[in-house]
């Protein structure tokens, strides 16, 4: 079950992706990133703001961050500047590395209670489930993400955990 050594891990290879992830993106125009191919939030574009969102909401609720702008049918439109997504993107992985290297061993025991748009009412539900659908999340799209940015001919790095770079490991 997750704990401080997990969401460190995570928050880790979190970054990792998202900067291989992001730098495959930026080699294609904006018309690539925001082709429709397909995929359940149809382009890149649009799938890289859910993911966005998503970490977004979820950090609101474990550690107070600011809460994005609008709900989860917003999510795919929460990019509304490349260029400072991708600043922004770098930022708030920091926050999330920080959050793990912070985060009090114990808040993992208990629930956590929070409003759910996505189904339209209130849930509770243990800590340790709700992080790892943060993580988990994350992964489901990036793969998605991974996927149209190969067939558009990008580049993305390795996915593997196990092959996360060193430089990644110290932080």
């Amino acid at each position: 079950m997750p704990n401080k050594e997990y969401v460190t891990t995570m928050a880790r290879y979190n970054m990792w992706q998202n900067q291989s992830l992001l730098a495959a993106a930026d080699s294609l125009s904006a018309a690539e990133r925001e082709k429709d191919r397909g995929a359940f939030f149809d382009s890149i574009h649009k799938t890289l703001s859910h993911i966005f969102w998503g970490d977004m909401i979820w950090m609101h609720r474990f550690a107070g961050t600011p809460a994005p702008d609008g709900g989860i049918t917003d999510s795919t439109g929460f990019i509304r500047s490349w260029a400072q997504y991708l600043n922004d993107r770098e930022a708030f992985d920091k926050t999330i590395l920080e959050w793990a290297h912070d985060v009090d061993p114990d808040w993992f025991e208990g629930d956590l209670t929070w409003y759910s748009g996505a189904i339209g009412r209130e849930l509770t539900k243990p800590k340790k489930i709700l992080i790892m659908q943060l993580f988990n999340h994350q992964t489901h799209h990036r793969g998605q993400v991974h996927a149209m940015l190969t067939a558009a001919g990008a580049k993305p790095e390795d996915t593997d955990i196990p092959f996360m770079p060193d430089r990644f490991g110290n932080l």
